[in-house]
C-alpha cells in the first residue's frame, strides 16, 4: 500500500485515573477515562469528568499523539498530575492503535503538495 503525500499518523489515546492520593472533590474514581481518536474526544456513555484535571492534561495530548524522538520525555513520560495538591490525582496517558488521517478531513486550509 502506498501512502499518499497528505496523509499522516496520530495515536488513539486513552487517558485514565490511575491513582487517587488524596480527596478528590469532582467525584472521580480510579479507572474513570475519556478517549481520544484523532481530533475527538469522547467519554463511555454516562460519564463525565472534572474539567479541572482535564485542563491539566489537555496541552500534552497533541504531542502524546504523535511519534517523537524515542529521548524525547513524550515518549517516556505518561502521568500528569490533577492542579488541586488536595487531591492527588493521577492520570496515565496510554497510547492505543496508530491512525492513519488526511489533511483535507482534519484542516480547512486544502492541502497543497510541496509548497
Amino acid at each position: 500500500m502506498t501512502r499518499r503525500s497528505d496523509e499522516f499518523t496520530l495515536y488513539d489515546l486513552d487517558v485514565v485515573v490511575e491513582q487517587i492520593n488524596g480527596h478528590c472533590t469532582c467525584a472521580m474514581s480510579v479507572g474513570d477515562r475519556f478517549h481520544l481518536r484523532g481530533g475527538k474526544l469522547s467519554l463511555p456513555d454516562g460519564a463525565d469528568f472534572c474539567l479541572y484535571t482535564l485542563n491539566s492534561v489537555l496541552p500534552l495530548l497533541p504531542a502524546k499523539q504523535r511519534q517523537n524522538h524515542p529521548a524525547d520525555w513524550m515518549e517516556t513520560d505518561s502521568r500528569v498530575a490533577c492542579p488541586d495538591p488536595a487531591c492527588g490525582l493521577i492520570l496515565r496517558i496510554d497510547r492505543l492503535a496508530p491512525r492513519t488521517l488526511r489533511h483535507d478531513d482534519v484542516s480547512a486550509t486544502p492541502w497543497k503538495e510541496n509548497e
